[in-house]
C-alpha cells in the first residue's frame, strides 16, 4: 500500500519522496558537489566571510540570481513535460541554455544534466526522459530532473521544493568547506532559510517564462572571475 505524505499544497506518496530523496541526494552520480556558482570566488575575494554573507548570497540568489532563474526553469519544463508537450519542452530547454550567463555556469547545468539523464534513463526510466536523452541534444539540469518528476508523476511543488533544498543545500556545502563554517552554522542557516525557499517555489510555479529575469551581476562577475582564479576547488 502506498501511503500519501501531506505536505500543505500538496500530497507526496511514499514512491514519489523516495525518487525525489534518491535524484536530489548528494550521493547521486551527476557530480553537483564539483560547483560552486561563483560562490569560491566570492569568498577568494572577502566579499563572502562568514555565515550573514553566506546567507545573503544564497538570498539574492533566490531572489534575483541563478537559484531564481533556475526554479523558474525547473516550474515550465514541468508543466511542458506533464502535458506531454515535446515542442514546448525542446524550446524551454533552448531557452535554459541560452540564458546562461557564463561559460562555467552554462557547463555547471549542462554537464550535470547530461549525467542526471545518463543515470535516470536506466534507473528511473520514463517516456518524458527517454525522448530527451534519444534527442541527442544538450539538456539543462533543472529541465531534466523536473522532466523525469513529471514523467513519473510527481507535483510540481514537491518536486521543486525538493530541487531548492538541494542546490541550497549544496551551496552550503561549499561554504562550510571554504569559508570555513562550521557544520551546525551550515544547518543552522538552511533552516533559517526555509520561508525564502518556499517563497522562491511558489513564484517560480506562478510566474510564466516571458518574465524571467534576473539581476545578479556581480554574482555573474564572480563566475567569469572563477575561469581565471588560480587555486580552486570547484568548477563554477
Amino acid at each position: 500500500m502506498i501511503t500519501p505524505i501531506i505536505t500543505g499544497m500538496a500530497m507526496v506518496t511514499d514512491a514519489a519522496l523516495y525518487r525525489l530523496l534518491t535524484w536530489l541526494s548528494p550521493s547521486y552520480p551527476v557530480g553537483a558537489f564539483a560547483y560552486s556558482q561563483g560562490l569560491e570566488s566570492a569568498i577568494s575575494g572577502g566579499g563572502v566571510r562568514d555565515v550573514d554573507t553566506v546567507r545573503q548570497w544564497l538570498l539574492d540568489s533566490l531572489e534575483f540570481g541563478a537559484l531564481w532563474s533556475d526554479a523558474m526553469i525547473f516550474a515550465r519544463s514541468h508543466d511542458a513535460a506533464f502535458a506531454g508537450d515535446r515542442d514546448a519542452l525542446f524550446e524551454i530547454n533552448a531557452f535554459a541554455c541560452a540564458f546562461q550567463p557564463t561559460r562555467e555556469l552554462r557547463l555547471e547545468t549542462l554537464a550535470q544534466g547530461r549525467a542526471f539523464m545518463e543515470v535516470t534513463a536506466k534507473a528511473w526510466p520514463c517516456d518524458a526522459i527517454a525522448h530527451l536523452s534519444g534527442s541527442g541534444r544538450e539538456i539543462a539540469y533543472p529541465l531534466a530532473v523536473a522532466s523525469a518528476a513529471a514523467g513519473h508523476g510527481i507535483a510540481c511543488n514537491a518536486a521543486l521544493d525538493a530541487w531548492l533544498h538541494a542546490a541550497v543545500s549544496n551551496l552550503v556545502s561549499a561554504a562550510i568547506r571554504l569559508v570555513p563554517l562550521g557544520q551546525t552554522e551550515g544547518q543552522c542557516l538552511i533552516a533559517g532559510i526555509e520561508d525564502d525557499l518556499r517563497n522562491t517555489r511558489d513564484r517560480a510555479i506562478d510566474t510564466p517564462l516571458d518574465a524571467l529575469s534576473t539581476a545578479s551581476l556581480a554574482m555573474e562577475i564572480l563566475s567569469m572571475n572563477h575561469e581565471m582564479q588560480e587555486t580552486r576547488l570547484f568548477r563554477s
